[in-house]
């Protein structure tokens, strides 16, 4: 057995330049002086350890996706949930006990930074690796976006978009290239590639397909499976999947792969856009491309039939969540994900503080403020969400801390009194697709002490509110976890309180704590029917000038001559001018 070993990183945050698609050179977020930022590699029982250095002018925070981060709730990353954010000019050492392995990638957790270039695989190797295979290959999928995120925020965030469509994507990169280049994977004949697929994208799902090539599922979400055959691997935003494919034995042939960009995620389809990405496989650089009839397989294998490798049984639940998934205007007149209709709004003071400081008070969802959408859960207990998406679109829904095992899967709503049966050992994962109008039924131990982030990871959808807390056993936490000191000097720093209640007060005291923006109310508010009485009195003015005006208009109406009348009309107008005159008498002198 390897020894375990401290694996270190430093990564020096900063802009940089870049230009992938060979389209626009732009500023992008890169790791010390270059992009795109390499990938970390760590084994089982390690210790992750990565110094950042933050470089930017604004804050940062990073956020390894689908880590447990037992014990250390701390190094978790999102803004205001876990940490304070490192200030600009200062550094940050995040300290990961490696627990799992499994494919994970690592990227900011602060605004939209994440969307300008801040990630990067993450591979948690397995010295007793189960699966069987000669070699392995990173595959990243991303959208390119040619604007700063911060400006396409700012639209998408605004009253002029009050459908809140999204961004749409210039681009697609596969490898972090795109536009004319293409990412080229070299097979030898014979061999079994593992190909670690990773969906680190703003917006868009991808299809990832190989012409000429079987495909087997072995691991989702760092979660191994039976393997599985399958045509195509549909990935959404933040999810992983291996495959396994063996190399053909000829060299004859080169072959496409496909990553093409889900377009029902998108409001509208650019002329520019191409959605179809493509890739290379190269048994001979010499050959010619051998290419499959018809269109590529788009045919999606449903992650709720895989199958564990650990065999874990399905859960049960001590406590159940319903959370219904909206998309609405609210009073700020911007369009805003919600769940059970309220949109999250970050607190005062970081969520995991708040647990940490209030005593028996932070066993009670109210301390944690109204916009937080705070859900308690205690220790050791099985919890159920059952998550209904009543809006148009697809959402990918992460959970921090957990894997998560997949239940049932159906039309929303969810009805109830129906009891599901899931199967022995159901899938598990941390993200997963919830199609528009249906439900799915998620099951989670809550052995895991610290405030866990529940949100949709379309980048857009997280920054406009669909966002809610898991407090878990606050009492334990409190007991167990130690902040570091590095911490909270930068909380300190950024003058944002470690203690307290979402207002950073004592007790039940809120005053001050983030409040709104709420759904429009139905029916008539106070504010509602002095605009229609305005507007009625409005339209009785203005139809009394319209009477009142057509009134004295007509008396002062002077018939007009018709005719008929043009004799009569002419001598008035002699006689009135001139007098009376005789035809026969002398002209004028």
């Amino acid at each position: 057995m390897a020894a375990a070993e401290d694996v270190k990183y430093y990564w020096d945050i900063g802009y940089v330049k870049a230009n992938p698609d060979g389209q626009l050179e732009r500023q992008v977020i890169g790791v010390n002086g270059a992009w795109p930022p390499p990938p970390l590699h760590v084994s089982l029982n390690d210790t992750l350890i990565i110094e950042a250095r933050n470089s930017l002018d604004t804050p940062t925070t990073l956020h390894a996706h689908g880590m447990y981060q037992n014990g250390t709730n701390y190094m978790d990353g999102p803004y205001m949930v876990t940490q304070c954010g490192i200030p600009p000019g200062q550094n940050m050492t995040y300290r990961i006990p490696i627990t799992q392995t499994g494919t994970y990638w690592i990227h900011a957790h602060y605004g939209a930074q994440y969307v300008d270039g801040i990630r990067a695989p993450l591979i948690l190797h397995n010295p007793k690796e189960p699966h069987k295979y000669d070699d392995e290959i990173i595959v990243t999928l991303e959208d390119w976006y040619h604007d700063q995120a911060s400006g396409l925020l700012k639209e998408f965030l605004s009253w002029k978009n009050p459908g809140g469509a999204e961004p749409v994507p210039n681009g697609a990169l596969i490898g972090s290239v795109g536009g004319d280049k293409h990412k080229i994977i070299d097979f030898t004949p014979g061999k079994t590639y593992r190909l670690r697929l990773i969906n680190m994208s703003a917006l868009a799902m991808f299809h990832f397909s190989i012409e000429g090539h079987k495909m087997h599922v072995i691991e989702v979400d760092g979660v191994d499976t039976e393997p599985m055959e399958v045509g195509n691997v549909r990935l959404a935003a933040a999810q992983r999947t291996s495959v396994l494919v063996t190399a053909l034995n000829s060299t004859g042939s080169n072959y496409l792969f496909h990553a093409d960009m889900d377009t029902d995620m998108f409001d509208n389809i650019p002329e520019t856009l191409n959605y179809n990405s493509t890739g290379l496989i190269r048994y001979n650089k010499g050959a010619d491309v051998r290419r499959d009839k018809g269109e590529p397989d788009w045919s999606a294998f449903n992650d709720i039939d895989l199958v564990p490798l650990d065999g874990m049984e399905a859960l049960g639940f001590d406590v159940t969540y319903s959370l219904d998934v909206y998309f609405n205007q609210y009073t700020d007149a911007l369009n805003h994900g919600t769940f059970n209709n309220i949109t999250y709004v970050m607190p005062k003071v970081p969520t995991m503080f708040t647990a940490l400081s209030m005593g028996a008070d932070a066993l009670n969802a109210t301390v944690y403020g109204p916009q937080t959408n705070a859900h308690m859960v205690g220790h050791m207990q099985d919890v159920q969400l059952v998550v209904n998406n009543f809006d148009a679109g697809n959402h990918p829904f992460h959970l921090h801390g957990h894997h998560f095992q997949l239940i049932e899967r159906g039309p929303a709503p969810y009805d109830p009194t129906f009891n599901p049966r899931p199967k022995s050992a159901p899938a598990r994962r941390d993200t997963v697709t919830i199609p528009s109008m249906e439900y799915v039924i998620l099951r989670f131990r809550a052995d895991n002490p610290g405030t866990w982030l529940f949100h949709c990871h379309i980048e857009w959808h997280i920054e406009g509110g669909l966002n809610m807390v898991i407090i878990e056993a606050p009492d334990v936490m409190q007991k167990r976890i130690r902040v570091p000191q590095q911490i909270l000097d930068q909380c300190a720093a950024a003058g944002i309180p470690t203690s307290g209640n979402a207002a950073g007060r004592e007790g039940y005291d809120l005053r001050g704590a983030p409040e709104g923006p709420y759904p429009y109310p139905l029916g008539w508010t106070s504010k509602a029917k002095g605009a229609m009485a305005g507007c009625i009195l409005s339209a009785l003015v203005g139809f009394a000038s319209i009477i009142w005006y057509g009134w004295s208009s007509q008396q002062s109406y002077k018939p007009v001559a018709t005719a008929d009348d043009s004799e009569e009309l002419d001598a008035a107008e002699t006689q009135g001018r001139f007098g009376r005159m005789d035809p026969d008498s002398a002209a004028i002198n």
